[in-house]
């Protein structure tokens, strides 16, 4: 975990800290898009371990991102977990068959995300 860099796209202040925190905590860097946009020049500057998406961001949102991320070979392979306050079995449905292999309701379990993290990185 230690050699992890994990991409944070959140665009609310509160949310960028919880999640930097938690990833602080289990030893993991990360670096912080505040917009979709922001992301994808990220990713195109910088190879991640993995993404962190909330699903609604200003402009282009989480599911929008989604298909960006998996239309590129640069970026398709990449883990891509969603966060969201917006949660449904639906949407976590839709989220899943967009492409993203973890989702989290917000607000974010601590303990569960960290497990949750760590088991879909580490089969990656």
């Amino acid at each position: 975990m230690r050699n992890w860099n994990i991409l944070v796209v959140e665009d609310e202040f509160d949310g960028q800290q919880v999640v930097g925190k938690l990833l602080e905590y289990m030893g993991v860097q990360s670096d912080v898009a505040g917009t979709a946009e922001e992301a994808i020049d990220l990713l195109g500057k910088k190879a991640y371990t993995a993404a962190i998406i909330d699903l609604a961001l200003p402009g282009m949102n989480g599911m929008e991102l989604i298909s960006v991320i998996r239309s590129s070979d640069q970026t398709a392979s990449l883990p891509c977990v969603m966060v969201t306050a917006y949660h449904s079995s639906k949407v976590k449905k839709e989220a899943l068959d967009a492409g993203f292999s973890g989702y989290f309701p917000k607000p974010i379990e601590d303990t569960t995300f960290i497990r949750e993290l760590e088991r879909l990185l580490s089969s990656n």
